[in-house]
């Protein structure tokens, strides 16, 4: 294992090895205080641009699941079709692996894809770096290639650009209901969760003007980075909520920000971001609480909602706003993952409050 160092913009400094693929990359740190789940969170196309921290010390000890893809081409325990973040951070790499489904080790399949892992570091100061400065860029650097410095840049970058499908991808075709999915980032378990509700999935571009198809509801799919940086995707929505023909939507993180936006809504950046299985929500007007999965590092502010919508979910750590819902018209959203993969499945209800709608 080759000595690497990883250096935050405020100067922190924080020495490893390296037991991924060698070579140097720069991005966003943040921090995920999930307890496993690291096959999905990798290959979560929200990461796209960060450096992944693990605060749960032990990372490793149950290896990979094989890389299966069903006959309707999801992957079966991945989340997309590659990892997407630019490295992984963690405390201690455990180089024995055992489950049942394991198939590689972590450090195999970060060497096949060429995505650097660094253990060895005080994942806990680390975070408390980060809570007490917030997310910011760093990067990872090999001690013995000391003027190999990486350069990256994350604020104002079109990710969702980078990490949506390029061309029109159909699901259960024929099958009944047709549901048109913006892909910002999907997650496979998104899909999964509409198929399994024996609906058509009609998945476009993030950018695809959908408002000429033919269909029975539109679902907004989650995605990395700024949504300030989506303006087309915006713009078909407000063209779609502006149509006398009233058809359900419903979004999911990234959706719920760009579907904020379409009603007028401003959106802010998180001190350090939602990134856990343990996010306590409440439903609004109601003592209904959810343990919920979440992904994102911005956040819409609730106030500034136009009058015709109202806040669907809140936060009850930090009080940001978790999901919209339109006053009369069938339209919601959740910042939070119902699907999870990785995480708690507390609230899918909502894909099943989704279908009825169509």
């Amino acid at each position: 294992m080759r000595n690497v160092t990883l250096i935050l913009d405020d100067g922190s400094q924080f020495h490893g090895k390296s037991f991924g693929y060698d070579k140097p990359v720069a991005g966003e740190v943040v921090f995920n205080t999930a307890m496993m789940g690291y096959p999905e969170s990798l290959t979560d196309p929200s990461y796209a641009g960060q450096l992944m921290a693990l605060t749960y010390p032990l990372v490793g000890n149950y290896g990979v699941p094989p890389f299966t893809i069903e006959e309707n081409g999801i992957p079966t325990f991945m989340e997309s079709s590659r990892i997407w973040a630019e490295a992984i951070i963690c405390s201690d790499y455990s180089t024995e692996y055992s489950h049942w489904n394991a198939k590689e080790s972590l450090a195999d399949w970060l060497k096949r894809e060429q995505i650097p892992g660094i253990t060895g570091i005080d994942t806990r100061e680390l975070t408390k770096v980060l809570r007490e400065h917030g997310v910011m860029m760093g990067k990872i650097v090999f001690d013995d290639e000391p003027s190999n410095i990486p350069t990256a840049n994350y604020s104002g970058v079109n990710f969702v650009d980078k990490v949506s499908c390029k061309e029109i991808i159909r699901y259960n075709e024929g099958a009944g209901k047709k549901v048109v999915l913006v892909d910002c980032g999907v997650k496979a378990n998104i899909i999964r969760c509409l198929l399994n509700r024996g609906v058509e999935v009609i998945r476009v571009p993030w950018n695809y003007d959908f408002n000429d198809m033919e269909f029975d509801g539109l679902f907004l799919a989650n995605g990395p980075g700024d949504p300030d940086t989506c303006e087309a995707a915006v713009a078909n929505i407000r063209k779609f909520l502006a149509n006398p023909k009233v058809r359900p939507c419903m979004g999911i993180c990234m959706g719920n920000q760009l579907l904020s936006k379409a009603a007028g809504a401003t959106i802010y950046k998180l001190k350090y971001g939602h990134r856990s299985h343990n996010q306590p929500v409440r439903m609004v007007g109601t003592n209904k609480c959810f343990i919920t999965s979440q992904n994102h590092g911005y956040a819409v502010d609730s106030d500034t909602l136009g009058a015709d919508w109202e806040p669907l979910f809140v936060n009850m750590n930090d009080n940001s706003n978790e999901g919209v819902r339109h006053k009369t018209n069938p339209w919601f959203s959740a910042q939070f993952h119902p699907e999870a993969a990785s995480g708690p499945v507390d609230t899918e209800f909502l894909f099943d409050d989704f279908v009825k709608l169509l």
